[in-house]
């Protein structure tokens, strides 16, 4: 064997390996080595034999040729061996000399590459750079300043409105204060007069901040920002961005810094159709860029952060997020030692004064203009500066038709009942969205009596309390969870739950501490579900919350369509009250959810958007299964009885299969009616605010009415307006598909229980063919409590319940005087056996006798005397009173 240090033939590169170099392979099955004189390797007619290098066993290969063999892969891969040994056990003292040689020229080899490559990147960006230069001149000013209007339209092509004319008055930089200027410094570019024309370094965090999913970023210059508004356009192309940066380094050149700024200032849109700080001053406040104190000055530089959302006035429900940008431009002219610790700490907001909006914008045309506005920028089809710059043709949902319809029924029921003889009646607001169901479609709003006069769109805005109208949420949660009660009982209409008044809600650890009252205090005892959502009792609601899960309740709620952002929509039973502050828009969107069996479409304001001649990309019109059709089909069951015999019957004028609840906001700040027909969901609130401070009221006296009830007003402009926008559409009624081992018939059955029939026979409480009153009405007299404020609403008589299970003798009126007892069995001797009163307001027998009118607690005592309500009473647990419907 030879004394040369052996080397596996697949370590060396191809054309490398030593003239002479033997090579060896260990042989498979007998373990000796078998070595190849390299003269043998060169005959074309064989050579040594070699074992072990075929992977199947094999014992000898001819013919194998020098480069085949070079160019092989490694033994370690190729064969049986030990991978730890050389071929033929011998040892390699190169191993690793020559490949760290051949890796290090490799390394080079990349570098040189790399370096090359990089230096020809820089030369081409330099060039390029250098040619854009010399090539981008500074344009002539854009259009703008002569900006189009806007066109809306409704879906046929009648025109609603059109707006768009531009707002501007140019000032010299001289006339607008220190202090001002400086705000707009420390809001938007703090180096302004130190930097160069464009921040390579925001722009990177910007981007980077953009790519990484923390939202879009600004890293423009205020050089940068004035070369766009005044020079370009608003549209985000590569190519209008290149121009941007090659105008901005030009003109940071030519003109001074001072200059740069004054052009900012007079163009930047500050909302309010305001563009250019002086026009912004007078928007807000009402005077001059001059008279602006350095507090409203920081906030009109907050404004160029999001102008329409950051007008307080307009989105009170932004308050918080405006008054923390408002104290990021103070602390930062603090930073900058612009204004001192102690005159900032003195600082109090400045509340801007009213919209003052175009008359071309009166009526509901403004309100329509808004919501369309914060639609296509809220859902990023046009941004809101392009957009204010005009010249769009948008057409919208709305159908003239029903827009009428609803104006004609608010001012009916409302603003035709309103006088200047009641201070009270100066707050009353109304707030309407309508949406057919089947699309997502809204076809018409109401947003107020008129924009020039009550700026705020009360169809949009989320500050007000949803009240009961959001206990239908509850149920469809309850039926979508398969949720039981806290004696494991299924949860379905028929559930029996304890109605009495400030009952403390139960968790499976005991007493949760929550215990809120019903409406007027009043107690029901032991009173279905069906039943507590026709009386909207607080007391089982905020229990059935607990029992199905806060979280699942908004869960719910929000898929059905209330967004997930909305104030007060938090996880513990009070949810159940409806404390959240959702839009009037955002209740019709989860109303017609139920509408269409739990289809949930997200709603659509916009059809078409086009500018010369093209059109945009309009958001997906996304759909969904938002709960199951019996979640949903169930929860419609229950609310067609509100209407029929419960505190919505005054939705019964629009002659159709209706289904809906009422609802009523902390103090009688806004009563509520949402309710659908199978083809069109429609949500109405009356609400109290303050035309001067803006501050929510109570609306206790308003329109002559004691209360102010989600029965009373909101219903009957529902059941007017859904009757004329429907006239000539063929009726149709509701297709349930009801939760699975539940019929009608259950809700029946429930009420024959012992203890149910010592207070209301075995009948149901709201059922009340056999006399002239309910339980309920007793405390005002012959007619339900709403009835008395509003006028009796039509009613149709549900059948009578002796078509369901009952006990013989019971549901009867007493014969021959006596007082009706829950088990109907009193005759003439003015006693009866139940133990309590009956269901009082049965007529008399014939011979005469006791007529009750107040009920008696469940299994007996004296009558409950009536419970009037005082305004302003003392608010229930966890800062909510108990509402009214």
């Amino acid at each position: 064997m030879s004394d040369e240090p052996q080397q596996p033939s697949g370590r060396h590169e191809p054309g490398n390996r030593p003239s002479g170099a033997p090579s060896a392979r260990a042989d498979s099955s007998t373990g000796t080595t078998g070595i190849t004189d390299p003269a043998d390797r060169n005959n074309s007619n064989g050579g040594a034999d070699r074992t072990g290098a075929d992977t199947t066993g094999g014992t000898g290969r001819d013919g194998v040729k020098e480069t085949d063999r070079n160019n092989a892969e490694h033994p370690d891969t190729t064969t049986n061996a030990d991978p730890g040994r050389l071929d033929g056990g011998t040892d390699e003292p190169e191993r690793h000399g020559r490949p760290e040689r051949t890796g290090r020229r490799r390394a080079v080899s990349f570098l040189r590459t790399t370096i090359g490559t990089l230096l020809l990147a820089g030369l081409l960006l330099l060039g390029g750079l250098i040619a854009g230069y010399e090539l981008v001149d500074i344009p002539a000013a854009n259009a703008s300043a002569t900006a189009q209007s806007n066109v809306y339209l409704y879906r046929d092509g009648s025109v609603i409105a059109r707006s768009g004319r531009v707002n501007r008055e140019n000032v010299k930089l001289s006339q607008v204060p220190l202090t001002v200027q400086r705000a707009v410094l420390a809001a938007e570019d703090r180096d302004f007069y130190s930097e160069r024309a464009i921040d390579l370094k925001a722009m990177t965090r910007a981007a980077w901040n953009t790519l990484t999913g923390k939202g879009t970023q600004g890293g423009s210059t205020i050089t940068q920002q004035y070369v766009k508004n005044y020079y370009l356009g608003q549209e985000q192309t590569v190519v209008r961005k290149v121009k941007e940066l090659f105008i901005a380094v030009k003109l940071n050149r030519e003109q001074p810094k001072s200059r740069i700024l004054e052009g900012y200032l007079n163009t930047s849109y500050f909302g309010r159709n305001a563009y250019g700080i002086q026009a912004a001053a007078q928007a807000y406040y009402g005077k001059d860029v001059g008279q602006i104190t350095t507090a409203q000055g920081a906030y009109l530089a907050s404004l160029l952060n999001a102008p329409s959302a950051y007008d307080v006035v307009v989105h009170p429900e932004n308050r918080a997020s405006v008054l923390a940008r408002w104290n990021y431009v103070l602390d930062g002219m603090v930073k900058e030692k612009w204004i001192g610790a102690g005159e900032r700490a003195a600082m109090g907001f400045p509340v801007p004064g009213k919209v003052k909006p175009p008359t071309g914008l009166s009526g509901q045309r403004g309100y329509i203009v808004q919501a369309v506005d914060d639609y296509l920028t809220g859902h990023g089809v046009v941004d809101e500066n392009t957009l204010a710059a005009g010249g769009y043709r948008i057409t919208t949902t709305l159908e003239k038709k029903k827009q009428d319809a609803l104006v004609k029924a608010v001012d009916d029921n409302v603003n035709s009942q309103t006088s200047t003889e009641r201070d009270i009646d100066r707050y009353v607001r109304v707030g309407g969205a309508s949406i057919d169901p089947a699309t997502g479609r809204v076809v018409a709003m109401y947003g107020g009596v008129d924009y020039t006069k009550q700026y705020v769109n009360n169809a949009t805005r989320r500050d007000y309390q949803v009240g009961s109208t959001f206990k239908p949420f509850v149920f469809a949660a309850a039926v979508v969870n398969g949720s039981t009660t806290q004696g494991g009982r299924r949860i379905t209409p028929a559930t029996v739950y304890d109605g009495t008044t400030k009952r403390t809600v139960q968790g499976p650890s005991g007493p949760t501490g929550y215990a809120p009252a019903n409406e007027d205090d009043r107690s029901y005892g032991h009173i279905t579900v069906s039943a507590a959502t026709d009386r909207s009792v607080n007391a089982v609601y905020a229990q059935m919350a607990q029992d199905v899960g806060p979280a699942k309740v908004g869960q719910t709620a929000v898929a059905l369509g209330i967004p997930k952002n909305t104030p007060d929509l938090t996880a513990s039973p009070s949810i159940a009250l409806g404390v959240a502050t959702a839009s009037v828009l955002d209740m019709t969107e989860a109303y017609a959810t139920l509408a269409s069996h739990g289809v949930h479409h997200a709603h659509i304001l916009v059809d078409k958007v086009g500018k010369d001649g093209e059109d945009l990309t309009l958001p997906d019109r996304s759909t969904g299964q938002a709960v199951t059709r019996q979640a949903a089909d169930t929860t419609t069951w229950i609310l067609q009885n509100v209407v029929e015999d419960g505190t919505g019957t005054a939705a019964q004028s629009a002659g159709r299969s209706a289904a809906g609840k009422t609802g009523t906001a902390e103090e009688d700040r806004a009563a509520w009616f949402a309710g659908y027909t199978p083809d069109l969901a429609t949500v109405i609130a009356v609400m109290g605010q303050d035309p001067k401070t803006g501050a929510q009221k109570s609306l206790y006296g308003a329109l002559g009415l004691s209360r102010m009830s989600g029965g009373g007003p909101p219903a009957q402009i529902w059941g007017q307006y859904t009757g004329a926008a429907l006239l000539g559409a063929a009726a149709k009624g509701f297709d349930l598909h009801l939760q699975s081992g539940f019929d009608e018939s259950d809700v029946y059955a429930e009420w024959d229980d012992p203890y149910d029939t010592g207070r209301y026979g075995t009948r149901r409480p709201y059922d009340n063919p056999y006399g002239t009153r309910r339980p309920y009405d007793n405390p005002y007299g012959s007619r339900r409590p709403y009835d008395n404020l509003y006028g009796a609403p039509p009613h149709r008589p549900k059948p009578s319940p002796s078509a369901g299970p009952h006990k013989p003798g019971s549901g009867k009126p007493s014969v021959g005087g006596g007082t009706e007892t829950g088990a109907g069995t009193s005759a003439g001797s003015g006693a009866g056996t139940g133990g309590s009163t009956g269901a009082v307001g049965g007529s008399h027998g014939p011979g005469g006798g006791v007529h009750h009118d107040h009920q008696g607690p469940v299994g007996g005592g004296a009558p409950a005397p009536p419970v009037t309500h005082a305004p302003g009473a003392t608010p229930s647990p966890h800062g909510t009173v108990a509402p009214h419907q």
